[in-house]
This record gives C-alpha cells, structure tokens and sequence, in this order.
C-alpha cells in the first residue's frame, strides 16, 4: 500500500492534470471563435502578437462577451496552474529515482515524477512486458481456432501516466535517435495513432529498466536489449 505521502503526491499530479485538461478546453474555444472568423492561428495564437491579434478581433458583442469570459478564465488557469509546475520539480529533484528518469531524453519531471509514484516498487514485475500491460498499452487479444487477431491497447490501469507516456514519447522520438528510426520505420506500415503507442510502451519499458538496474540513459539501451540483465540486488 502506498504511504499517505504518496497519495498526496498522486493528488497534487491529479489536481495539475485536472486543470491542464480544462485549460486546453478553453484554448479550443479561443481557436474555434478565430476559426468563425477566417483565422487560423494553432499555436501561433498563444505567442504574444497572436493574443494581441485576437484581443482585436472583431466580433458581434456575444462573441465578444465570450471571448473576454474565456480569456479571462485562461488567465485564471495559467496562475493557478504555474504553482503547481513548480511544486512538482521540486519534487523531482529530492528524488533520486525520479532525476534518473529525467536523464532519458524527453522525459521531464511530470512524467518521471507520475512514473515512480504510479508504478511503486517496479522489482514486482518480472520482465518488461507485465509493465506495458499494466499500464494498459498492450492490446487486446481475440484468438480462437488456432488465429491471433490483435485489437486496440487495453487502456488499463492510470489513464494520466499513459497520457504523459504518450506524450513523453513523442518528444522522445525528436530526441533519441534510435526511437526517431524505429518509430518513422513502423509509420510506413502502420497508422501515426499505433507508432505513437508503441513509441510510449517502450518508453514505458525503458523507464522500468532504468529503475530495475539504476542506471541512466544511455547505459541503459544496452542493458535493456539484452536477453539477461544483472538485476540490482540479485543473487
């Protein structure tokens, strides 16, 4: 069972996430009411030209009421949100687990801080793969009469981990040249959404390697590759 400690720690990660999730909603809303009016910004709307020229917009005095609601409330979130970035790298950086997750590329302190407190004392899992299923980016299984037939991923256990894995992933595949190869090699012949996945399981692996053997990035891509890793602690 986890301490009270971890718990509010799963709180604080929970609490940020929450409101992350309500902050991209009221940028949709920003990007859709530009959309009425013939722009397209995407992320350029953020930069600081981009909100002078949707503060400027013309728009019929509802539009107008709503815009200045939700700007309003995007202001709300990003002051309420920045105490909590900052609670959890300095939480990231009193653990030493967590520091060794950061060293692999494109791995911040969000998501190695969510990866310890999640997955607890990884030498409860054997091999990596028990890891993938329980974070739910396995598929599902459908065989009967001798043929596998593979369907979506899980999507059991923490449904924030797999988000910030998915995520962590994708900056992962621009910084790690060997996830960037097996990743552009896999979107020949499957879909974006599929080589994404796979990217995050892996990730999700080379995580649990890195706290198993307690070593950084990149030791750890030749430890996890081999058939027989001297685990910490083993006889």
């Amino acid at each position: 069972m986890p301490s009270s400690q971890v718990r509010d720690l799963r709180q604080l990660l929970l609490h940020r996430h929450k409101l992350v999730t309500i902050r991209a909603r009221v940028k949709n809303e920003l990007q859709h009411l530009c959309l009425n009016q013939g722009v397209q910004r995407k992320h350029r709307l953020w930069t600081r030209a981009g909100q002078q020229m949707l503060r400027e917009l013309p728009l019929r005095p509802w539009a107008g009421r709503r815009r200045e609601d939700l700007l309003q409330l995007l202001a709300m979130l990003d002051q309420q949100i920045e105490p909590l970035d900052q609670a959890v790298k300095a939480e990231a950086l009193q653990d030493k687990m967590e520091r060794l997750l950061q060293t692999q590329p494109g791995v911040g302190p969000i998501t190695a801080l969510a990866y310890v407190l999640t997955m607890g004392d990884v030498s409860r899992f054997p091999r990596g793969k028990q890891v993938a299923s329980y974070l739910g980016l396995i598929p599902r299984e459908h065989s009967s009469g001798g043929r596998q037939r593979l369907g979506a991923i899980s999507k059991q256990g923490n449904r924030m981990l797999r988000m910030l894995l998915v995520e962590a992933a994708q900056t992962t595949v621009r910084l790690d040249p060997e996830f960037r190869k097996e990743y552009l090699h896999r979107c020949h012949s499957k879909p974006k959404a599929v080589a994404k996945v796979a990217a995050a399981r892996k990730l999700a692996i080379r995580l649990y390697w890195m706290l198993r053997t307690q070593q950084p990035y990149p030791a750890v891509v030749r430890i996890e590759s081999s058939p027989r890793v001297p685990l910490v602690g083993a006889s």
